[in-house]
């Protein structure tokens, strides 16, 4: 698939997953607290400050900075996928934050000028597009002389057992493919090494990664199974090939994997860890 034909497909699984991530906002919030927290922190935002969040989603780190740019600063939550947005503006409203701008934008290249942003953050963004070098290099002209980069990749997928469960049974299946760092996807950049070039490359200095760790956390397996399909972009086209029987043997073979972060109540906790950037323009 061409580089185009991967933003279409890419944009029109995010369109479909935006009901479920809108209504468990709350879950994916929680998950990723402490990497939103990291990423504010390292760009340091201050009153009066323009800021811009890549590949936003729901808009969780963006809406963390919009305070800290009040007064006279602005923050731009951008996605892709019109829906999403659609799902961050209703998220910035009930936040009070209607000073918020969300606009469509692609992550590979930003539709602002050049030298007119003091600190770009995306969490969970860069790894899934198709020349995140190309990616970064954008970053670097939009960025003022000073200026901040703090983005969050997946981390290698054995430090993700809440989706290497999954996408181990799915392999198994010829349902998915093994990640493959270089390639975009959930794990396309799990690599710090693979970050400082690209990030030194595009004209960044100063840079460096460091592991950040969280966890997703659920009642019980099937609450956990509910949220997944959910907010999966890929996972029903998997149960659709699989048919019923497929699919309950899938069911299965993902609860047996988890059975080590089961609580004695049921309730599930599984580790995530993130890499996550920095760097000066």
């Amino acid at each position: 698939m061409g580089a185009d034909g991967y933003r279409e497909q890419s944009r029109e699984r995010w369109e479909r997953a935006a009901a479920g991530w809108a209504e468990r906002q709350e879950t994916i919030r929680a998950a990723g607290l402490p990497v939103s927290r990291r990423l504010v922190e390292l760009v340091a935002p201050q009153p009066g400050q323009r800021i811009l969040e890549v590949a936003a989603g729901l808009g969780d780190t963006g809406l963390m900075l919009a305070e800290a740019v009040r007064p006279g600063g602005t923050v731009i939550v951008t996605d892709g996928a019109p829906a999403m947005l659609d799902a961050a503006r209703v998220a910035a409203h009930r936040a009070g934050a209607d000073d918020v701008e969300i606009r469509q934008m692609e992550a590979d290249w930003l539709d602002v000028d050049a030298a007119s942003l003091d600190a770009i953050v995306s969490r969970f963004g860069y790894m899934l597009v198709v020349d995140p070098e190309a990616a970064f290099r954008d970053a670097r002209r939009a960025l003022r002389p000073g200026g901040r980069l703090a983005i969050a990749v997946g981390d290698a997928i054995e430090a993700n057992p809440w989706i290497a469960v999954l996408q181990a049974a799915l392999v198994d299946r010829g349902l998915a493919e093994h990640p493959t760092v270089g390639r975009p996807g959930m794990f396309g950049l799990a690599s710090a090494d693979l970050l400082r070039e690209l990030l030194g490359a595009a004209g960044f200095f100063e840079i460096t990664v460091e592991p950040v760790e969280t966890a997703w956390q659920a009642p019980s397996l099937d609450a956990w199974w509910e949220h997944v399909r959910a907010t999966s972009i890929s996972l029903d086209d998997a149960l659709d090939r699989l048919g019923d029987a497929g699919a309950d043997e899938l069911r299965a073979v993902v609860d047996r994997g988890y059975a080590g972060f089961v609580a004695p109540d049921g309730a599930v906790r599984l580790p995530a860890r993130a890499l996550v950037a920095s760097a000066e323009a």
